[in-house]
């Protein structure tokens, strides 16, 4: 499964410096491979593996995750055992980092070991690959060149090539605190109407509100799943400027089965238990004219946008997600740039590994 294609026409996607995917390394390499960490992350990598034949040496976890635990059929040992049998090996992360403790224990075992942190859609199927960035050349190089600063274009060739190398330096490059987003790019004024698409527990809400001051005219937060909808009525403060809905951003008003996970990962076609829950339209489901628009649907993001096109063509600024679909980082600005070609186009990232919080700005 090496990859071979190559791209030459007029130097299209020179950004892109990764041409070997992390996969193809770790089919070659000669080095004992062990993933560090267990559950759904390990399970996804897992098949990958069996896919391209990659020899698995075992697994290890941090030590409080250990004591005698086996995870598909393997002993889970901790680094440090490992370490004093073998000299050299490969690490391959499994699991989301995204607070700074964490990240810097990652980062401090990247510097004693080869480390890579594969690329798995959040939704959807198949892995990014350099491959797959050549099928999508033309839609890649036209988001790159339409993105409206160099810190953008920077960050976006930066998460291109981590999602095909699995190289955690080049997240390490391009990350930016999050109180950069409002003080540089979405510049809040006394009169804010915030539509915020998939709200978890609230909190994003909150941040907005605080951002604010406290000084907005409406916030309308819409959560699919009920636990967290729970969690959200009583996290944000009770008022009148505070409409709550239980259901799903969606391109039409109706009901979609949906996977009631936990946290934050619940989503419409998941694993998991299924519920019935209403969708919105935010054309319809929101009359006032946003002018803030957040969208965090767990792969929903397109169907989403579809249902605000009347907001979005209104120059709603625009807070998107652009990493649970392989297809997001292309698709998504050039939907959003069809409905709106006015719209000014920034991409940040925000400390995560993998590239989880890799987010769209317009303006």
């Amino acid at each position: 499964m090496a990859t071979t294609a190559t791209v030459t026409t007029n130097n299209m996607l020179d950004f892109i410096k990764e041409k070997q995917d992390c996969w193809d390394y770790l089919k070659q390499t000669n080095l004992p491979i062990f993933i560090y960490g267990m559950g759904d992350g390990a399970l996804k990598i897992m098949r990958v593996f069996e896919q391209y034949k990659i020899p698995l040496a075992g697994f290890f976890a941090s030590d409080e995750f250990v004591r005698g635990h086996t995870f598909e059929g393997h002993l889970v040992h901790t680094l440090s055992q490992i370490e004093a049998l073998i000299d050299e090996f490969v690490v391959v992360l499994a699991f989301a980092a995204g607070y700074q403790s964490l990240y810097d224990r990652i980062n401090e075992i990247a510097g004693k070991h080869i480390l890579l942190a594969p690329d798995v859609p959040v939704a959807g199927d198949g892995l990014f690959t350099y491959s797959y960035c050549v099928e999508n050349a033309e839609k890649i190089q036209a988001v790159y060149d339409m993105l409206a600063d160099e810190k953008s274009k920077q960050v976006y060739a930066d998460v291109m090539n981590f999602k095909i190398s699995g190289k955690i330096d080049y997240l390490n490059n391009c990350t930016t605190p999050k109180e950069e987003i409002y003080s540089e790019i979405i510049k809040l004024s006394k009169d804010e109407v915030f539509v915020d698409l998939g709200a978890y527990n609230g909190d994003t809400a909150q941040e907005f509100v605080d951002a604010c001051g406290g000084d907005f005219r409406h916030v309308y937060a819409f959560e699919p799943n009920p636990k967290n909808f729970r969690k959200m009525t009583k996290n944000l403060p009770e008022d009148e400027r505070i409409t709550l809905f239980n259901g799903a951003a969606w391109s039409k008003c109706g009901t979609i089965e949906f996977s009631a996970n936990e946290g934050r990962m619940s989503r419409a076609n998941g694993a998991g238990k299924k519920v019935e829950i209403p969708t919105y339209a935010i054309d319809e489901a929101v009359a006032e004219q946003a002018t803030v628009l957040k969208l965090d649907v767990e792969g929903a993001e397109r169907e989403a946008i579809l249902g605000a096109r009347r907001h979005i063509a209104g120059g709603t600024k625009i807070l998107c997600s652009l990493y649970h679909r392989n297809e997001d980082m292309f698709d998504l600005p050039l939907l959003i740039k069809e409905i709106n070609p006015n719209l000014k186009f920034y991409i940040r990232h925000q400390l995560y590994i993998p590239a989880w919080e890799t987010n769209l700005y317009c303006i």
